[in-house]
């Protein structure tokens, strides 16, 4: 089978009884693969659904997962994932504003009882339903085409309102430059690779990297939910050569005997959605070795920079510099750009053909864009030779006496204690301050840590004005599928229990 096998519709004709996918016991061949994507597809069509029509997929990490993606890829519709962790009203209301045409899911309680007032579907399958499955399964494909990556809608994540849908778009050469150019000579991803799937494949950067992989005929180690101790076990029994994962996993393997693990097959793992303290990622490079993690910067609306390793260990802390073709800038209140090591706004040009808008929101389209630049949000800096370094998000700023403070940097120094796990750090308000420096703080088994005690550790380290001024002390914080922390739901309960 060739080394940049277009496909995997390409690689079950070569090569049909190669292992695409495991998942748990089960272990499915690219001939078996190919025979479900063909089916669900054909299902499909048989409902009328077509070019650029949305499909709504409520489903968790799963073989029939990727079968459904990529059949709604085939019939050139356009995949909207839900995560499965959403009430269902919430995810009602995705179906809804995404406008889709057709839903499948596998959690009966997270959306049957929705499903009357979704009126506007052509139809609903469970995943179990036969009649999804029942359609001649020969490899098939509706038109003659090249795959590269699965379109999708991509919901944010809703932390400061309702969850907007982001639309990606790009000209068929950026599409396919993305993996020829980039994924694939980049990381030099190749059919030999084994890649564990360690976030919920509704996710941007685990579901794209895991698609990826399966597009190179490369085999796809899935774990339905991330747990520290099965990973380090799957990546030594399956030699998993790559994955993706965020600080979050890095936080927990770190917790783990990880030293009783043969990691060595491991090459490659990229690292994104959040940024990763200093301190976490120094200690992940006795895990996986001084040459393995490479860590990007991005968002739901695109990507940004990139940095190798070694790089890294020279600017710790930083993300890079920009992907190849890309053009990064930081920008002040005023939209002027500021001198290197100066604080603004992040704002990128996206990867050269390809832009986005949010769905039906023109308002906030426009408001993201600059002079042919986006931007996230993020507040970062850029050093004399270009590497990119995240300070905050904007939505993290707290601003006490007129000052303002980076809860990152107050998370960074927090998680350095030996009795914290990890910490997340807000505003609130502060009737002579405006707002005052509050930390959640997630403390390992067996530690009973006071705030006296953590504010002694952090002495010399953080300025006084940045100490945080209360505290919360928890087993373990809130968080998205993807390892982000849930402030927005902390800051809210927080706000809720002082108005009582």
């Amino acid at each position: 089978m060739s080394e940049r096998a277009p496909g995997i519709h390409i690689a079950a004709k070569n090569a049909p009884s190669r292992i695409a996918i495991v998942c748990g016991g089960e272990r499915v061949s690219f001939g078996e693969l190919e025979t479900r994507i063909s089916q669900v597809a054909r299902r499909l069509r048989d409902a009328g659904l077509g070019e650029g029509d949305p499909v709504a997929v409520l489903m968790h990490n799963s073989v029939e997962m990727f079968a459904v993606w990529n059949a709604v890829a085939r019939i050139g519709g356009l995949v909207v994932p839900i995560s499965y962790r959403l009430t269902a009203p919430e995810a009602a209301y995705i179906i809804t504003d995404c406008e889709a045409r057709a839903l499948v899911y596998d959690d009966r309680d997270a959306i049957e009882s929705a499903l009357p007032s979704l009126s506007h579907l052509r139809a609903a399958w469970h995943v179990s339903d036969d009649d999804l499955w029942s359609r001649p399964g020969e490899p098939w494909l509706v038109t003659p085409f090249v795959e590269s990556t699965v379109a999708t809608m991509a919901y944010t994540s809703g932390t400061t309102g309702r969850p907007k849908g982001v639309v990606k778009r790009a000209t068929e050469v950026a599409s396919k430059l993305l993996v020829s150019e980039f994924f694939l000579k980049y990381w030099d991803f190749r059919p030999s690779d084994v890649h564990l799937l360690t976030g919920p494949a509704y996710h941007g950067g685990p579901g794209s990297y895991a698609q990826l992989h399966l597009m190179v005929g490369a085999r796809l180690v899935i774990m339905p939910r991330f747990e520290a101790l099965s990973c380090l076990q799957l990546i030594e029994e399956e030699r998993v050569t790559t994955g993706f994962m965020v600080p979050a996993h890095f936080i927990r393997i770190l917790e783990e005997r990880w030293q009783d693990h043969d990691l060595s097959s491991v090459r490659l793992i990229v690292h994104a959605a959040a940024s990763c303290p200093e301190a976490v990622k120094w200690k992940m490079f006795d895990v996986f070795g001084p040459g393995v993690l490479w860590e990007y910067y991005g968002a739901v609306e695109g990507s940004f920079s990139i940095i190798s390793p070694g790089e890294w260990q020279v600017r710790p802390g930083s993300v890079g510099r920009p992907l190849p073709g890309v053009r990064t800038m930081i920008l002040d209140e005023q939209g002027s750009p500021v001198a290197p090591g100066e604080v603004g706004t992040i704002y990128s040009t996206g990867l050269p053909g390809w832009t986005f808008d949010y769905f039906k929101d023109p308002e906030k389209t426009a408001g993201s864009w600059h002079d042919g630049f986006f931007t996230a949000g993020d507040l970062g800096r850029m050093d004399e030779d270009g590497y990119l370094y995240i300070v905050d998000r904007r939505t993290d700023l707290i601003i006490s006496g007129g000052v303002n403070i980076y809860a990152a940097e107050i998370e960074a120094a927090l998680i350095e204690i030996p009795a914290v796990v990890d910490a997340a750090v807000f505003g609130i308000p502060d009737e002579g301050m405006g707002q005052i420096v509050h930390a959640v703080v997630e403390v390992r088994e067996g530690e009973q840590p006071d705030p006296a005690q953590i504010l002694h550790a952090v002495e010399g380290k953080l300025a006084k004005y940045k100490w945080p001024r209360s505290f919360e002390f928890v087993h373990e914080l809130p968080r998205e599928p993807s390892g982000k922390v849930r402030k927005f739901e902390m800051r809210a309960a927080r706000m809720t229990a002082e108005s009582v």
